[in-house]
């Protein structure tokens, strides 16, 4: 079992093992797993709720179990060449074996290319692979087999589903609050000091105010801010939260200064390249918290349940959009925004930039608009830029197929079928991971309440119409604690756990552009078109274009490749 992992029904599994005749002979949760396998088998993960990655050897069988819990909050990587097997929670465990190979794949790199991180099953070594949430690994008689034993639930109860909308959302309120409720109340079981994220927003505030219901303790919160950048500072709205439960509230405000400080650490804490920037916040964050705390609640998941992301209204936005004439969006509107200059850096800039996306997803297949709305480097860009690399021509599109196949889920429900993608690829591969490894990196251990698979299974069961209703996003989730939330929480748009990495690119970490994006230095590694990336680096510096995403994804992979190779 890893070690930060929690079973947080371990107490009630241990009752009803105990009452079949198991003798227990330790108070760790760890142990129910062998009682539960010495009872059900394999089925036993399927009476866990927690967060793990555990591993058991059958003697008598001769079997080795692996699994990984639903919802990949901890991760399990593993090497199979069809003789050996080794696995770890971690890649450069693996590479610390002589006899498995250090090599680049160039598939996973065409995926980090285009999500900032590299996801499962692939890692960016090829023959080492990450064990998918939800999935368990036998190795039996020479054979390696794989089962997924946990997915959201496909369809909603046809009961609910005949009733009229309000009672709908009447019942669904009163199952959510319960739910969520029951899973905040038990990620507090702890005999260590225990604390929460407080960000500001809708997700992280619902945790904070169920804590504050189930303790008489005063409870910690923690927030983060930036100075001198009130386009991503949210701390305003935290203390806002904070002072309505009177929570002993810490509050970090990070300048340049601060991520330079801290980011040797974070770029050296990944075993493969990771470049979601907000992981600097959430490594600093982590670090400030474990000074006081050494469990910690957040409100991860919240927005892939609940659709809480501007990106999830684009289809329903694309509708109307689609209603005006021809001639006018494709022959004046278009051309006259794609003109025009944007970045990431001013809220005027900042808006051409989201038109110029919106209008690039408006284009092609649904599967073609839904990746054109995630994707960091589009894709006619990453194929051209791996140029120089091993069949890069030759190379097809895995991060196509990957949407496509994710899509097919919830083919009755547009809003469904894309919030089930991002359960299943960018909360575990982007959201979890920045998560876990910033957070262990700092011994903290972080729980995430919206992740309980029983909350998850209710939001699956739940009509999309319930999770954007008249444009608004998240609208179940905010109608069931609205009584418990200050009111301003619902009167400002989503800002995000961003740091402002284009701004700094520009000026103080403009260092790392000459550093590790030179042109005799891509040229010599033989990776990428020097050319492309010189190009890149021209636009974001001239302002003509925000090209901030594609340079630090980069940035990221020159250093864990100079970590790694060099």
């Amino acid at each position: 079992m890893d070690k930060s992992g929690e079973i947080y029904n371990f107490n009630e599994l241990r009752r009803e093992l105990e009452r079949k005749g198991h003798l227990f002979k330790s108070d760790s949760d760890t142990e129910i797993v062998l009682h539960l396998y010495e009872e059900e088998g394999l089925q036993a993960v399927e009476q866990i709720n927690g967060m793990f990655a555990f591993a058991l050897w059958d003697s008598k069988q001769r079997r080795l179990w692996l699994g990984r819990d639903r919802l990949g909050i901890k991760p399990l990587v593993y090497y199979w060449d069809g003789k050996s097997f080794a696995f770890a929670s971690e890649i450069k465990s693996l590479l610390a074996d002589p006899a498995i190979p250090k090599e680049l794949d160039y598939e996973a790199l065409y995926l980090y290319l285009t999500f900032n991180y590299v996801p499962a099953p692939y890692t960016i070594f090829k023959g080492i692979r990450k064990l998918e949430p939800g999935h368990l690994l036998i190795l039996e008689n020479g054979n390696l087999k794989n089962f997924k034993y946990w997915d959201a639930p496909e369809t909603i109860d046809p009961q609910i589903a005949s009733l009229p909308f309000a009672k709908q959302e009447i019942y669904y309120k009163d199952r959510l609050f319960n739910l969520l409720d029951n899973a905040v109340s038990t990620r507090m079981i702890a005999d260590v000091p225990l604390g929460a994220f407080l960000s500001g927003g809708i997700d992280s505030s619902v945790i904070v105010a169920l804590m504050a219901r189930n303790t008489d303790k005063q409870t910690q919160t923690f927030s983060i801010g930036y100075k001198n950048d009130t386009l991503y500072d949210e701390t305003e709205f935290a203390r806002e939260v904070a002072g309505l439960y009177g929570t002993d509230h810490h509050e970090f405000k990070l300048s340049h200064a601060d991520m330079l400080g801290a980011l040797g650490h974070i770029l050296a804490a990944f075993d493969e390249p990771f470049a979601d920037s907000s992981a600097i916040a959430t490594f600093i964050v982590a670090r400030e918290t474990k000074n006081h705390v050494t469990v910690a609640l957040s409100g991860d998941g919240g927005d892939e349940l609940f659709a809480g992301y501007r990106s999830y209204l684009a289809e329903s936005w694309r509708s109307k959009y689609m209603l005006a004439p021809r001639l006018f969006r494709e022959g004046l509107l278009e051309k006259f925004i794609y003109t025009l200059p944007d970045s990431r850096d001013t809220k005027g800039l900042e808006y051409i930039r989201r038109m110029k996306k919106f209008i690039k997803g408006t284009k092609g297949s649904f599967p073609e608009r839904i990746l054109s709305l995630k994707e960091v480097f589009p894709q006619d860009l990453r194929q051209k830029i791996l140029y120089n690399a091993p069949n890069a021509k030759s190379l097809s599109d895995p991060a196509l197929a990957r949407i496509e196949g994710l899509l097919e889920y919830y083919q009755n429900d547009t809003l469904n079928s894309i919030l089930y993608s991002d359960l299943r690829d960018s909360l575990p591969g982007d959201m979890l991971t920045k998560v876990d490894w910033m957070s262990m990196k700092n011994s903290l251990e972080v729980r995430v309440p919206f992740l309980d698979h029983r909350v998850v299974e209710l939001a699956f069961k739940m009509p999309g119409a319930l999770k954007i209703c008249r444009g608004t996003t998240k609208h179940i989730l905010k109608e069931t604690f609205k009584d418990i939330l200050p009111a301003s929480l619902y009167r400002r748009p989503k800002a995000g756990f961003e740091v402002p990495i284009s701004r700094w690119l520009k000026n103080e970490l403009k260092f790392l552009l000459d550093q590790y994006l030179a042109e005799n230095r891509i040229q010599n590694q033989g990776i990428f078109d020097p050319k492309i990336v010189k190009q890149l680096v021209g636009q974001h510096m001239s302002g003509k274009t925000d090209t901030s995403w594609m340079l630090w994804n980069l940035i990221v992979f020159q250093c864990w490749y100079e970590n790694y190779f060099l």
